[in-house]
């Protein structure tokens, strides 16, 4: 098996992170517990030079200390194909320029095993990746027709409107057959994205809560349940949403054996799948959360259970 010694973490800057339920830190505690080296920079230090990537890194040291949870070394100008690991880890939103680190890793990869495989990350956009398993999906409309997105509340009734490259709950609406404010939110929807629009049934499950499921290759590991505060749709946790223990159901189990096999073709070592009742809403694939939360409800030691896949991987 190849040792694994060096680590690059592309992230949004380790200083702007909430510890207690950051993914990205979980994973670089257990790496450095491992005694790999770790790197950190941010996307925008990213370079290529007549074909060759370099990024300017910063030796990195993380504890598990609240407003203490980080050193950074000086910073150097190195090739990252002198890495072992580079983890793409910056969150979305997924726009141009999060697409050209795409680019620009797979230059790397898999010399320089990057996680999750850039390429697939680009072609594998959350909110459309998920469409390949319509039957698991409560009804979608991808579009930016405004007379579809009325049919289809008309239709439905009740439905869930969201930009397509959106991440962490921003720009979610509900709303209602009789909502007076569709038309205006329509309207802002168009002036504020370029893009078309994600519109899905609305869900009453979502009530009892919007489970995040982690799979490790293609396996599920570990899961949390998010309940949306009471006068809000979205249940992220970062805008009122609370975490709870939870058991996988039947249809859950069902629903990630069915896309395990498509998570391991496209190279997914880490991802987190939404599941509302019985129907999966999202396949996140850039920088999925949960870690932290699965361990402290007494779940499995995901980011362990993540590089002992990498390893493997690496072997």
């Amino acid at each position: 098996m190849a040792k694994i010694r060096k680590v690059a973490f592309q992230m949004d800057h380790v200083s702007g992170i909430n510890i207690a339920g950051d993914s990205t830190f979980a994973m670089a505690l257990e790496a450095q517990a491992r005694g790999y080296e770790l790197f950190h920079y941010t996307p925008d230090r990213l370079t290529m030079r007549d074909g060759r990537i370099f990024a300017a890194v910063e030796p990195l040291t993380v504890r598990d200390e609240k407003g203490s949870h980080f050193t950074l070394g000086e910073r150097e100008r190195v090739d990252l194909s002198t890495m072992d690991v580079v983890m793409l880890r910056q969150d979305p939103p997924f726009d141009m320029a999060y697409i050209t680190s795409t680019h620009l890793l797979e230059r790397l990869h898999p010399k320089t095993l990057v996680v999750n495989d850039p390429a697939w990350v680009r072609n594998s956009p959350e909110k459309i990746f998920v469409t390949e398993f319509a039957d698991l999906m409560p009804p979608t409309l991808i579009t930016r027709d405004l007379g579809e997105i009325a049919r289809f509340r008309e239709e439905l009734g009740d439905i869930i409107l969201k930009p397509l490259y959106g991440n962490g709950g921003a720009g979610v609406f509900h709303s209602a057959r009789d909502d007076r404010n569709f038309s205006s939110l329509l309207e802002m929807f168009g002036q504020m994205y370029r893009e078309p629009f994600i519109a899905q049934g609305y869900l009453p499950a979502v009530r009892k809560g919007d489970k995040r499921i982690l799979l490790v290759n293609g396996e599920a590991v570990g899961a949390i349940n998010r309940v949306p505060a009471e006068h809000d749709a979205r249940s992220n946790m970062h805008v009122g949403g609370r975490a709870e223990a939870t058991e996988l159901t039947a249809r859950e189990t069902e629903i990630c054996e069915r896309i395990g096999p498509a998570l391991r073709a496209r190279g997914f070592l880490f991802v987190g799948i939404d599941v509302i009742g019985d129907f999966m809403t999202e396949i996140n694939v850039t920088s999925p959360t949960g870690i932290r939360e699965v361990k402290k409800f007494g779940g499995a030691d995901v980011a362990a259970l993540l590089w002992d896949a990498i390893e493997v991987k690496r072997s």
